[in-house]
């Protein structure tokens, strides 16, 4: 590539705000003269490369706007453990495309069977997807949405919370909530029914909710709004801390005192 088009060349790429094609050019023009490609394929895989670094770049903002916990992959989980009929379930859901349908996944079992892990995972690899997510503890995303509520702000919160296609909410109803507290909870699940998914990690069956939503009625009616368009996996699992304790302790042997 000649000097005089050089810099010309470098300086409108930049203002156009094309780095992979500014930093890539001179050496595919190199190759594309060695192996005589035409100027139409050079083009394409200097646009490849750009679209190919785009796509890396906005995976990586999407994973840390998350929140996931990064240790909580598909790759770090064991999905050996699983019953058959819960790993088909999950297999279907990686593909995505319950998002589009704005289908929740609602994951339920005791504590440490490892729900929070897999729900996290699921998320994870829809990051990667180039999909929209965002995990939170339920404490914490009911304490966010009361603090937005005494501001008047509440709307707002959700609008945000709504540029999520999946809203990842772990431990509901591991901590019981007050009255306003399930008023903020109930309004969210109310504001992205049949509009956005939620996933919702919980050690409660159905009915113990009330304990979370306070009078039978608005029970039913969060019930009816996280059941409807939704896939429950139950993963009646042994905690799996406690078996890797034991096997860790196996492993090391008894200790001397």
């Amino acid at each position: 590539m000649s000097g005089s088009i050089a810099t010309p060349l470098q300086d409108s790429l930049r203002q156009l705000h094309l780095p992979t094609f500014r930093e890539n050019c001179h050496a595919q023009a190199v190759l594309a003269d060695q192996k005589g490609t035409s100027f139409a394929q050079y083009l394409l895989i200097l646009c490849e490369m750009e679209l190919t670094d785009r796509r890396e770049r906005r995976i990586q903002r999407r994973r840390n706007a998350s929140k996931l916990p990064l240790a909580k992959t598909l790759s770090a989980f064991e999905r050996g453990r699983l019953p058959k009929s819960v790993d088909r379930q999950l297999a279907s859901l990686l593909e995505g495309d319950f998002l589009d349908r704005s289908e929740n996944v609602l994951l339920f079992g005791p504590p440490g069977s490892g729900k929070t892990h897999l729900m996290c995972a699921l998320g994870h690899e829809l990051v990667l997807q180039d999909r929209a997510v965002y995990y939170s503890s339920c404490g914490l995303l009911v304490q966010r949405l009361l603090r937005a509520k005494s501001e008047l702000l509440l709307e707002k919160e959700l609008k945000r919370l709504g540029r999520f296609e999946a809203l990842l909410i772990d431990d509901l109803g591991y901590v019981q909530q007050s009255r306003e507290e399930m008023e903020v909870l109930f309004t969210l699940l109310s504001h992205r029914y049949e509009q956005q998914s939620i996933l919702l990690t919980s050690n409660l069956v159905f009915s113990d909710w009330e304990k979370i939503f306070k009078d039978p009625m608005t029970t039913a009616a969060a019930i009816d709004r996280l059941v409807h368009h939704s896939v429950i996996l139950e993963l009646n699992l042994p905690s799996y801390r406690l078996e890797v304790a034991q096997r860790t302790q196996k492993k090391g042997g008894p200790r001397k005192r």
